[in-house]
């Protein structure tokens, strides 16, 4: 499982999303209105605002404030205009890291993120730099304990994933981006525990790191996704589990 993964799960785990609930409902919403704005108002018909409205609801997002987004994206009420960026850089040990924003001020947005990196023993590089390196999929984490493997893999393959891998502390379940969310269903129809489940950039490979790499890395992750206008952090780094429960405690 790639480092950002890991740390996604780990803060979950902690509750750490829960300080900082504002902020993400602020992201959310401005996934909302950018997918409404692009692909209609219609969650049967517009893939990507039902992945944001699903997220939405998880995180007990208000039923009118998704309403509102919605329509502030269609135009039916009067929004501010988001426009969608990737940045893409480097961090600690030459880890490469993808950014998705979505600002209303790219010069803002550029100053910001270059800020963060420098800060954090890391660079701002230029478009491509990185790129390569990823490929967008639906990736779903499954919890070991209680997990009858052979069932999993039925299921999940059977709901059209690409590929169910044992991790060492979870089961690791691929999809294409258009099979994520029916894989992701089978799967909790299935009374599987899902401890992350998001359509992400995978690396094709990753940088191992420990001590204060690992710890400068982290620091890293948690400054850009600090950051008002960066929606999501996509890194290639490995830190062992036992060292990033303790970092990130």
């Amino acid at each position: 499982m790639s480092g950002h993964s890991k740390w996604s799960t780990i803060k979950r785990k902690k509750g750490a999303a829960d300080a900082k609930r504002g902020k993400i409902f602020t992201k959310i919403i401005k996934e909302i209105m950018v997918s409404a704005r692009l692909g209609g108002g219609d969650i049967n018909a517009n893939p990507r605002l039902r992945t944001a409205v699903n997220l939405a609801r998880a995180e007990n997002m208000p039923k009118d404030n998704i309403e509102r987004a919605i329509k502030k994206g269609t135009g039916e009420l009067e929004g501010v205009h988001y426009e969608e960026l990737i940045y893409e850089g480097y961090g600690p040990g030459g880890v490469a890291m993808m950014l998705e924003v979505m600002t209303d001020n790219k010069n803002r947005s550029v100053a910001d993120v270059r800020h963060v990196f420098s800060k954090h023993s890391g660079s701002l590089g230029e478009a491509g730099c990185v790129s390569w390196m990823f490929e967008k999929k639906g990736l779903i984490l499954i919890d070991k304990s209680g997990t009858d493997e052979d069932r999993l893999i039925e299921v999940a393959l059977d709901a059209g994933a690409l590929d169910v891998k044992d991790t060492g502390k979870d089961f690791e379940v691929t999809t294409e981006v258009a099979k994520f969310e029916e894989v992701k269903k089978a799967i909790e129809a299935a009374s599987f525990k899902c401890n992350y489940a998001e359509v992400t950039m995978v690396p094709q490979s990753t940088v191992r790191l420990a001590g204060k790499g690992a710890e400068q890395m982290l620091k890293l992750m948690e400054g850009l996704e600090d950051s008002d206008d960066v929606q999501k952090v996509y890194a290639n780094f490995d830190i062992a589990d036992e060292e990033m429960e303790r970092l990130s405690a």
